[in-house]
């Protein structure tokens, strides 16, 4: 099963990390509109809460990296926020306005955008930890999901949006809460050789990085005794994702969502190598 509870797939179900994030600037408009156009089966991003308690789609503690601004999310309001540029940073950029909407993005605005897309996309949020907001940022998150009728679905098959976290209390929270909604506990090698972690949270599946699936690929099959999809990230070279594909990943991260599911699609044959 995978972390949405279908039954796995031919290959890997690609996941846009934070968007067509090599080619757009990451948790832009720009970026995620790409990476549906380009055919990903997921899309990732990380969400933090403003200081007047809007989640807005940021990786970093700090607006630096991605913005013209400097700071902590958790210290300024969303209209502060509105202000920053957020594309001009990426190697993209172009000040014609030709790549799209590239200033902030909020989960909302994220989760409409996906709702509305012709064909059905996972949404896979992961709430970042630790934060001075604690599991408020888990109860936003789910009130919203609530607000769009996706917190709750039918069964796990069903579901459209997916929650994860580093943070095992996080997965719990999410867990207790909304029961039938998956979730994927992220982490080091150490949680997913014994599972206690998982089990004790009850995350659906379980996400190691590349290099830690590398290392231990033994990973995938314990998953499923367990009855656990694996997601691993951030898998861009051609050589990883056919590994991921040879042991049965369920969903890959990637910032080069076109490219991957090309790859995947063509048999990972005759395409061009990274």
């Amino acid at each position: 099963m995978d972390p949405a509870g279908e039954a796995p797939a031919a290959h890997p179900f690609v996941v846009a990390h934070r968007g067509a994030s090599a080619d757009r600037p990451e948790h832009t408009v720009a970026a995620y509109e790409l990476a549906l156009q380009e055919g990903a089966d997921g899309v990732e991003c990380d969400v933090r809460l403003t200081r007047d308690g809007h989640l807005v789609c940021i990786h970093d503690r700090r607006v630096d990296r991605t913005s013209s601004g400097t700071g902590l999310v958790s210290e300024m309001s969303l209209s502060e926020l509105r202000r920053l540029d957020f594309g001009a940073w990426h190697g993209s950029w172009r000040d014609d306005g030709s790549l799209g909407d590239t200033g902030l993005l909020t989960l909302e605005e994220l989760v409409r955008l996906v709702l509305d897309f012709k064909r059905p996309v996972k949404l896979f949020i992961e709430t970042k930890h630790p934060v001075r907001y604690g599991g408020l940022v888990e109860s936003k998150v789910l009130a919203l999901l609530h607000r769009f009728g996706i917190a709750s679905p039918a069964s796990a098959d069903l579901s459209r949006a997916v929650v994860m976290s580093f943070s095992a209390a996080a997965v719990w929270r999410i867990r207790r809460a909304a029961p039938m909604l998956p979730t994927v506990l992220l982490g080091e090698t150490s949680r997913y050789l014994g599972g206690g972690a998982a089990t004790t949270v009850g995350a659906t599946a379980v996400g190691p990085s590349i290099g830690t699936l590398r290392e231990h690929p033994e990973l995938v099959d314990r998953a499923a005794a367990q009855g656990r999809a694996l997601y691993c990230w951030t898998v861009d070279h051609y050589e990883d994702v056919r590994f991921c594909a040879d042991q049965g990943v369920a969903w890959l991260a990637t910032n080069h969502p076109g490219r991957t599911k090309d790859w995947l699609q063509n048999g990972l044959t005759g395409a061009g190598r990274d």
